[in-house]
């Protein structure tokens, strides 16, 4: 079975990710910790604050604290005031609001069923959160048809905060992160308490944390995966005179990064079904001066790294993954990332794990880590001021480390909804004629970084005016990267690869923000589904 037919929101991956955040949010030990974990209510000014060891009460309070599967909001007014108390219960594949109680007349009650499912919705990914109508009726008496919600049969309740959304109203984003409480907590941190001799607290965290994940021994934060990439390349020795074998689809960054170190880029095909590096388009490419090929991880499809490796090595030549957007992917159950010499992840804001800006450097090398640390850090001797070498500084701040190190405690419930996102897209596209979605191969996990579609020859709209008139629906959408060897910028002039060229002129990346909801993806489904057959 492909496992895109599976539930995504199944019990084992949904509980184990909702349990480590309910337990997150009780965690906190002082009444700091507890308000940084807070769920603001913007309309009454109030706060929705989780029950935690620090401002806990009754033994009855120590009970939730102690379930797994629950965790309790207490409702305060601007003046702090308390309103009452949500209970949220884990009931797989849903989140239920158990039990309320308290005065709903001041309405901070309302405003807060509606954020935390907005919460709940954009940092749990339940498949919906529900309540007892008789329970509504119950507290709100006729306010209860104000709340977000849906009525299903009998006592049941859907609530949502896009209950009665509607499309066209709001342009629908290509991308979009999801922050939850467990990054704002260490941000905070971060900012209040993360200096002196606690500069780097985060930094190693994240460090150490990112290099576990991928399955590799050293990790190095950066500033960017534009300057990881050329730390690599740099700590490779590759300098003029070299070739860099880079596929002739991807972000002008994987080929600027070899300009930075003075070699020329050599641009090889794409496979016509992943969009990544083709075999043998780069075997073609080898050359004497060949020293590197950089295989990029396209829109969270990784490269067939197997085949890649292979050849690189018949051939002497270093391996520097760009995996910037695809952290989680897997390559025959592998990691992207823990392959090569080197891999360079991006944290830029649009991607699936952020920190607005940042990066990170990965090797198994004891050598290159050694050469490649001492070239981050302005090429000083460890314990110095002494400049032995030449050096960049391509450093990550503690505070946006704090918020990467949050990203990746949750990367694996974000791949999830990715994926998800990718398969309501698939549903709502079946049967669509004239384009194709980019799916997964079958040796492949991709997290779908960007759900992307190709238009093929026989439709009646050119990929531009497709993405025209989405635009004029309110769905944003962005042409995938144009074959980069057209750019005039190159050394060396170069025929566009046909693969690329093709994919560069016909295909689009879809609206894949992990906060997407279902009613949106089905109206951009639809509206693809109307222009294209009337």
């Amino acid at each position: 079975m492909n496992r895109l037919s599976m539930n995504p929101s199944s019990e084992s991956p949904f509980a184990t990710s909702v349990r480590r955040e309910f337990a997150f949010l009780k965690a906190a030990t002082h009444l700091e910790g507890t308000f940084s974990r807070g769920i603001h209510l913007p309309t009454s000014g109030g706060l929705a604050l989780p029950l935690t060891q620090a401002n806990r009460i009754t033994s009855a309070d120590d009970a939730i604290l102690a379930n797994p599967d629950q965790a309790t909001f207490l409702v305060v007014s601007r003046t702090l005031e308390q309103r009452g108390r949500l209970l949220l219960h884990l009931s797989p594949p849903n989140i239920t609001v158990a039990h309320v109680e308290g005065d709903p007349t001041g309405g901070e009650l309302a405003e807060s069923i509606r954020e935390i499912t907005r919460w709940a919705e954009e940092t749990l990914w339940p498949e919906h959160c529900t309540a007892s109508w008789s329970m509504l009726r119950a507290v709100f008496g006729d306010a209860a048809k104000d709340l977000p919600l849906t009525r299903t049969a009998d006592d049941a309740v859907i609530l949502s905060r896009r209950a009665h959304w509607r499309g066209g109203e709001k342009m629908i984003l290509t991308a979009g992160p999801s922050i939850s409480a467990r990054e704002a907590s260490y941000a905070f941190d971060a900012a209040k308490y993360g200096w002196n001799d606690q500069w780097a607290k985060y930094l190693k965290a994240f460090e150490q944390s990112f290099a576990q994940y991928i399955g590799a021994k050293y990790a190095l934060a950066t500033s960017s995966c534009t300057g990881a990439l050329h730390l690599a390349l740099a700590a490779l020795g590759i300098g003029p005179g070299d070739e860099v074998i880079v596929p002739d689809i991807t972000w002008v960054a994987t080929g600027n990064a070899v300009l930075y170190v003075g070699a020329t880029p050599v641009f090889a095909d794409v496979d016509p079904e992943t969009w990544t590096l083709d075999p043998e388009s780069f075997r073609s490419k080898i050359t004497s001066r060949t020293k590197a090929v950089m295989p990029v991880h396209l829109y969270g499809h990784p490269c067939r790294m197997d085949e890649i490796l292979k050849i690189a090595n018949e051939h002497g030549i270093a391996v520097v993954e760009d995996a910037a957007p695809s952290i989680g992917a897997e390559v025959l159950g592998r990691r992207t990332g823990s392959f090569g010499h080197f891999a360079a992840f991006s944290f830029q804001g649009a991607k699936l794990a952020v920190t607005g800006e940042g990066g990170m450097l990965l090797t198994n090398d004891d050598e290159l880590y050694k050469k490649v640390y001492t070239i981050w850090d302005q090429g000083r001797l460890p314990g110095t001021f002494w400049i032995a070498h030449r050096g960049w500084k391509y450093k990550l701040a503690n505070t946006l480390a704090a918020i990467g190190l949050g990203q990746l405690e949750r990367n694996d419930a974000m791949v999830e909804a990715k994926r998800r996102v990718f398969r309501w897209y698939e549903e709502g596209l079946a049967g669509v004629p004239h384009l194709s979605l980019n799916r997964e191969a079958s040796w492949a996990r991709s997290i779908y970084w960007m759900t992307s579609i190709l238009l093929h020859e026989s439709s009646p709209i050119s990929r531009d005016d497709l993405m025209k008139e989405l635009k004029a629906c309110k769905v944003d959408t962005r042409a995938v990267f144009p074959a980069i060897s057209q750019y005039p910028i190159w050394p060396t002039p170069q025929t566009p690869q046909p693969n690329a060229l093709r994919i560069g002129l016909r295909a689009i990346n879809l609206p894949s923000g992990v906060c997407l909801s279902r009613e949106e993806v089905d109206y951009i489904c639809t509206q693809i589904r109307e222009i294209i057959t009337r």
